[in-house]
């Protein structure tokens, strides 16, 4: 999936396995992926 505006990305660190998508400059949504499917959903402020 490459979505260049939203900066999808994997993530490291205690969140390994989960990949994150950026809302705007304070928001992220931070997910899982199973089968194809996204599970886990957290919306956070990142700040």
């Amino acid at each position: 999936m490459n979505l260049p505006s939203n900066r999808f990305e994997s993530l490291g660190g205690k969140r390994k396995g989960q990949y994150s998508i950026r809302v705007n400059d304070k928001w992220r949504i931070y997910f899982t992926f199973q089968e194809g499917d996204a599970y886990d959903v957290e919306i956070v402020d990142y700040h």
